[in-house]
């Protein structure tokens, strides 16, 4: 989300920022592929606690990567490192979380465990947004430039800012080496590469067995349908020019609004959608989560209807959004941790739900650009609301094959 901020000042088109941004989701798709070999050596704290170290020196790689001649190619190509390197820290820290708690602390804590999850993009789409324009204003001086794309004053102001994630993700390493527990490592984890494969192709076979498979699939790849189209060019739409059909909010102002604003509702939003899951079950509390996740996108499609100009409304607005999407995240992350992942293969069945929703986000993502300049802002968020109903439709008919804690009656 915040390369496309990025690839806009430097001057790319939405349906490029749409379609490279897009594809970076691959690595979330098919991690599921190398999630076996994982369980070889070493515990799940030492692989995220290595992954941490790849992302920083990552992000160090993209601050320097901005003054070079080719340095869009470069920023892609590090980009992807940075997509393998998560995705990686996403399967073993998922694996931790799942193998350290009960299904009742995880309807608990998920709340808390979706906040941070996401906190580390709301602050960086929120803070160290409004931070570049502060550092474009102070590199260009208030000299306008007339020169080719990319103005240099944009690429300073982001290599600062890549520079400094760097430095959170030394400090995120640092915390980690401190405090993060090992993780429990799977009684019947491989022992070579040849029973990694034999494990993996195991794990595929036996999530393609589970009862009413097929629906969940449906369910999890579906969830976040509309979403998927919203998250490239909702920002896009914020900051393009009103000439353009946007709102003409500079990176300041849209950093303000994701950052503060919508750190605060949207953390509101996982508490509720979590506090909701613990206290009706996950069953119950679905259906109500998949309607707070899609019916939220009407605010985008007021906003592209009236343009309004006042900042605080607009503010408001996308707030609304914000916290339907931190009710929403809590029940499609619940439903994929006791529904799908259950069985021999938790943790790597729990990596192939993310990953169909991965696949979700990147095809939405991927074509969101080239539909948003055929269709203009009003009628693609129209659309957007379009596709947002049958993931409301699908969460009603959504299969629950397990019992979860929350719902077992006392003694069950």
């Amino acid at each position: 989300m915040v390369a496309a901020i990025l690839y806009k000042d430097l001057g790319l088109s939405n349906a490029e920022i749409a379609l490279y941004t897009g594809m970076m989701y691959l690595p979330w798709v098919i991690k599921p592929l190398w999630a076996p070999l994982l369980e070889l050596r070493g515990t799940k704290r030492s692989y995220v606690l290595a992954m941490e170290l790849v992302l920083a020196a990552a992000f160090a790689l993209l601050a320097i990567a901005m003054g070079l001649p080719f340095w869009l190619p470069a920023t892609i190509v590090i980009f992807w490192i940075a997509g393998f390197a998560s995705a990686t820290q996403d399967i073993v820290g998922d694996g931790v979380y799942i193998t350290s708690s009960t299904e009742k602390e995880q309807a608990l804590y998920i709340g808390v465990q979706g906040m941070f999850w996401n906190l580390g993009r709301v602050l960086v789409s929120g803070g160290l947004v409004s931070l570049t324009k502060l550092l474009y204003d102070w590199r260009a001086r208030g000299v306008p430039y007339a020169g080719p794309s990319p103005d240099p004053s944009w690429r300073s102001a982001w290599a600062i800012v890549m520079a400094i994630v760097a430095g959170i993700m030394i400090l995120s390493f640092v915390w980690h080496l401190v405090w993060l527990p090992p993780g429990q490592r799977a009684a019947d984890a491989p022992a070579t590469v040849a029973a990694a494969v034999r494990t993996s192709l195991d794990a595929w076979v036996s999530f393609f067995k589970k009862k009413q498979i097929w629906m969940m699939i449906v369910a999890v790849f579906f969830y976040r349908f509309g979403e998927g189209f919203i998250e490239k060019i909702g920002p896009l739409f914020l900051k393009d020019p009103r000439g353009a059909g946007g709102l003409g909010l500079d990176n300041y102002v849209l950093g303000n609004i994701n950052g503060t604003v919508g750190t605060i509702t949207y953390i509101a939003g996982t508490m509720l959608g979590g506090a909701l899951a613990a206290r009706y079950s996950v069953r119950r509390a679905f259906f109500p989560l998949a309607f707070a996740l899609n019916v939220p996108h009407l605010t985008y499609f007021y906003l592209s209807q009236a343009l309004p100009s006042d900042v605080y409304l607009i503010t408001t607005v996308v707030a609304i959004e914000k916290f339907g999407y931190g009710m929403g995240t809590c029940g499609m992350m619940l439903y994929m941790m006791q529904q799908v992942a259950p069985g021999p293969y938790k943790t790597a069945h729990y990596a192939f739900a993310t990953g169909i929703m991965a696949l979700t986000m990147m095809l939405t993502g991927m074509v969101s650009g080239r539909l948003q300049e055929l269709l203009g802002y009003q009628h693609f968020f129209a659309f957007v609301l379009l596709a947002s109903v049958p993931p409301i439709v699908i969460a009603w008919f959504a299969p629950f094959p397990h019992q979860d804690d929350a719902a077992a009656p006392a003694g069950g």
